[in-house]
C-alpha cells in the first residue's frame, strides 16, 4: 500500500480523499493556488505545496507543477478527484513516466472514453445501445445546421471532450443551432482545450440514469447499481439519488451488464460511471442509450456509498496499489435509499445567477463527514469550505453536498427537508430554498422525473415553495413571541423603557403581506383566535429557532431586517413584521418608497468576464435579443434585452472583467 499520496484537486473532493487516506494510514499532500491558500483542505493535509496563481489554467491544470510537487514531497501516487486533470490522458502518461501511480483507470480507457465521438463507436462495437446522431467532426455552423436538420429537432450539441454539464446546448430549431454552436465550441475550448462538437438526437421525456462501475487490475469488473440524476439545470446535476424510482431489477441487470461489457472492452479498472439516457415515455424501460463514460469518481458517489456501504475512494486507492477486489457481483446489495442535494452558490430568486463572496455565516445541520457512508443519523455533509472563507469566481460554485439516507425514499427526502432548514448560509446567494422545494414537490415524491423537471415546473422562475396555512400560523406565533422577547429586553436595558413597562401581549403580525392577530398567553399562543401548542426558546440575536408544534419540529432561520425579520423555512423566505395592536393601525399613514426605474440599463448580475458584446451604440434591439455574454464560474450567461429600444451608449468592452451591478450599456 502507498505510504503517501498527493491530491491533484481542491475543495470538497480534496477533503473527501484526505479523510479516507487518513483512515487508511496514508499520508497526504495537498496542492493549492493563491485563492486556496487558507482553504480547509490545505490545513487538513499532512503537507501542502503552492502551485500557482488562482486561475486553474495557471495551477490545477498544470501537470508539470503537480508532478514537481510529487517529487518534492515523495508522493507515490496521485488521486485526481473529478474535473481538472482527472480525465487527461497526457497527465496519466506523464505520471507513468515518472513512476508515480495514477489512482484511476488505465490511459487507454481514459483516451477511449474521454472522446465522446470515439466512445460512441466503441459502445456500438461492444453491443451497447447508443443515441442516434452524427459521430464525426463538424466543420462550421452551416455544417452543424445541415446535420441538425437531417437528424430532426430537438438535438443536443456537445463538446467532444466535455463533462460536468459544460459545453452543452439544446436546440429546438435552426435558430438555436446558429446561436449556440459557436458558444458550445468556445466552452469546450475554454474548459477542456478541445473545441470539437458533436450533435445527437435529444430523447424526449428523458431520464438520466448512471451505472457505477468498479474494477480491479485482475480482470474483475462490477456494477454497483444505479443513480438517478434527472433533476438538472443547464445540464448541471442538482439532485441525485440511489437507487432510481424508475429502474426495475430487470432494467438494472440489463443496464449493468451492458456497462460492464463496455468497461471490459477498454480494459477498465478503478471507479467509473457509465451515463445512460432513458426514455421516460417507454413504460418497459428498455429504451436506454449510452451517453458517455466518466473515467473518474463522480460528484454524486456518496449516494452509492450510502446504499452499498462501500467506500469508493478507498477502493480506488486499493485498486491503484494492485489489490484485488474483495467483493463479487453477488455481494452488491441495495440497502435503503439515499438522496444528495448540491448546495450551490447561485441565487434561484434571481434566475439562478452565480453568486460569489465571503461565507459570513456557515453552519451545517451535522458535523462534517467523518467516514460513515450514511453520516450522522442518516445525514451527511461533504464540503470544502468554512465560515469566513470565500467562494471564488475561479472555480465551481458548489459549496457543499447534503446527503441523507433512509429506509425508504420518502424518509430520505423528509430528512433532506429537515436538514436544509438547519443549514445556515449567509453572505452570498444559495439554492437551499430551491432544493428544499424540490424535495417537497408532489412530482418529485411520485418519482415522475425527467431532465426537464426544473424547466417544466418552474417556467417563470423560482419564487419559493408554496407554504401551507399551518406553517404560516406557526410563523406568526413565533414572530409574536420574538417581538415580545425583544420588547422585554428593551425594557430591561438601563435608560430605555423602564422596568415597570411590560411587553405587549397582543401583536399584529404580517407574514408575506397578510395580517394575523397574535395573542400571547402563559401556556399557549393564539393566532387569529386559534390556539397553538408551541414550545420554543428565543434570545434576541438568535439566527436559528427550533419550535415544537403539535409533536413535530419546525426549524426557522431568522435574519433581522429594517422592518422586522426575514424568516425562512420549508423552502421559502417570508418577510415578517410584528407591531403592537395599538400601533399597527398607524402604518396606513406611512408613505411608500418607490424604487428607481433601472430597466433602461443592462446591468451585470454577477462578477464575470465579458466574453461577447452583441450590439453597439445606435443599434435597435428587440425584447429577448442577446445583448452580451458574461462568463462566470466556467459557464457562459447570455444577458438579453428586457424590452425593445435603441442602444444609447456602451460602457464596457469585450474582455473586460465586470463587477456585480456594473452597467454594460444604456438604452435610449
Amino acid at each position: 500500500m502507498f505510504k503517501k499520496i498527493l491530491i491533484a484537486n481542491r475543495g470538497e473532493i480534496a477533503c473527501r480523499v484526505i479523510k479516507t487516506a487518513r483512515r487508511m494510514g496514508i499520508a497526504t499532500v495537498a496542492v493549492y493556488s493563491d485563492a486556496d491558500a487558507r482553504a480547509p483542505f490545505v490545513q487538513m493535509a499532512d503537507e501542502a505545496v503552492h502551485i500557482g496563481a488562482s486561475p486553474a489554467s495557471e495551477s490545477y491544470l498544470v501537470a508539470d507543477k503537480i508532478i514537481a510537487a510529487c517529487k518534492a514531497t515523495g508522493a507515490e501516487a496521485v488521486h485526481p478527484g473529478y474535473g481538472f486533470l482527472s480525465e487527461r490522458t497526457s497527465f496519466a502518461e506523464a505520471l507513468a513516466k515518472e513512476n508515480i501511480a495514477f489512482i484511476g483507470p488505465p490511459v487507454n480507457a481514459i483516451a477511449a472514453m474521454g472522446d465522446k465521438i470515439e466512445s460512441k463507436k466503441l459502445a456500438l462495437a461492444a453491443g451497447v445501445n447508443v443515441v442516434p446522431g452524427f459521430v464525426g467532426e463538424i466543420d462550421d455552423t452551416e455544417h452543424a445546421v445541415r446535420i441538425a436538420n437531417e437528424i430532426g429537432y430537438p438535438v443536443m450539441m456537445k463538446a467532444s471532450a466535455g463533462g460536468g454539464g459544460k459545453g452543452m446546448r439544446l436546440a429546438y430549431d435552426e435558430k438555436d443551432v446558429r446561436e449556440g454552436f459557436e458558444a458550445t465550441k468556445r466552452e469546450g475550448l475554454n474548459s477542456f482545450g478541445d473545441d470539437r462538437v458533436f450533435i445527437e438526437k435529444f430523447i424526449l421525456n428523458p431520464r438520466h440514469i448512471e451505472i457505477q462501475i468498479l474494477g480491479d487490475q485482475h480482470g474483475n469488473i462490477l456494477y454497483l447499481n444505479e443513480r438517478e440524476c434527472s433533476i438538472q439545470r443547464r445540464h448541471q446535476k442538482v439532485v441525485e439519488e440511489a437507487p432510481s424510482p424508475f429502474v426495475t431489477e430487470k432494467m438494472r441487470k440489463a443496464m449493468g451488464e451492458q456497462c460492464v461489457a463496455l468497461s471490459k472492452a477498454v480494459g477498465y479498472y478503478s471507479a467509473g460511471t457509465v451515463e445512460l439516457i432513458v426514455s421516460g415515455a417507454d413504460p418497459t424501460g428498455e429504451s436506454f442509450y449510452f451517453l458517455e463514460m466518466n473515467t473518474r469518481l463522480q460528484v454524486e458517489h456518496p449516494v452509492t456509498e450510502a446504499i452499498t456501504g462501500i467506500d469508493l475512494v478507498e477502493q480506488m486507492i486499493r485498486v491503484a496499489a494492485g489489490e484485488k477486489l474483495e467483493m463479487t457481483q453477488d455481494d452488491i446489495k441495495i440497502d435503503g435509499w439515499a438522496i444528495e442535494n448540491r448546495v450551490y452558490a447561485e441565487d434561484p430568486y434571481r434566475g439562478f445567477l452565480p453568486s460569489t463572496g465571503r461565507l459570513v455565516r456557515y453552519r451545517t445541520p451535522v458535523p462534517a463527514w467523518a467516514g460513515n457512508p450514511r453520516g450522522e443519523d442518516g445525514v451527511r455533509v461533504d464540503a470544502g469550505v468554512e465560515e469566513g472563507g470565500e467562494v471564488s469566481i475561479f472555480y465551481d460554485p458548489m459549496i457543499a453536498k447534503l446527503v441523507t439516507w433512509g429506509e425508504t425514499r420518502d424518509e430520505a427526502a423528509d430528512k433532506q427537508i429537515a436538514a436544509l432548514d438547519r443549514f445556515e448560509l449567509e453572505g452570498l446567494g444559495h439554492n437551499i430554498d430551491f432544493v428544499s422545494t424540490i424535495m417537497q414537490h408532489p412530482r418529485f415524491r411520485s418519482g415522475e422525473l425527467t431532465t426537464g423537471f426544473i424547466a417544466e415546473e418552474y417556467p417563470d422562475g423560482f419564487h419559493g415553495a408554496a407554504t401551507e396555512d399551518h406553517i404560516i400560523r406557526a410563523l406568526a406565533a413565533i414572530a409574536g413571541f420574538m417581538a415580545s422577547a425583544e420588547a422585554d429586553r428593551a425594557r430591561r436595558t438601563d435608560g430605555q423603557l423602564g422596568d415597570r413597562l411590560d411587553p405587549p401581549a397582543k401583536w399584529q403580525v404580517t407574514v408575506g403581506g397578510v395580517e394575523h392577530k397574535v395573542k400571547l398567553g402563559h401556556k399557549h399562543i393564539k393566532v387569529d383566535g386559534e390556539k397553538l401548542d408551541i414550545a420554543l426558546e428565543y434570545t434576541p440575536g438568535d439566527r436559528l429557532l427550533i419550535a415544537e408544534i403539535d409533536d413535530s419540529e419546525l426549524a426557522v432561520k431568522v435574519a433581522k431586517t429594517r422592518a422586522g425579520w426575514r424568516m425562512t423555512t420549508r423552502g421559502r423566505m417570508h418577510d415578517v413584521r410584528a407591531l403592537p395592536w395599538h400601533v399597527a393601525p398607524l402604518t396606513r399613514h406611512m408613505i411608500e418608497k418607490i424604487p428607481p426605474d433601472l430597466s433602461r440599463f443592462l446591468i451585470c448580475p454577477m462578477p464575470g468576464l465579458l466574453v461577447a458584446l452583441h450590439v453597439g451604440a445606435g443599434d435597435k434591439v428587440e425584447a429577448g435579443q442577446p445583448l452580451a455574454t458574461v462568463e462566470a464560474m466556467k459557464m457562459e450567461n447570455i444577458l438579453r434585452a428586457e424590452k425593445s429600444g435603441t442602444v444609447k451608449s456602451v460602457n464596457a468592452a469585450q474582455g473586460d472583467s465586470l463587477a456585480v451591478d456594473a452597467v454594460i450599456l444604456e438604452m435610449e
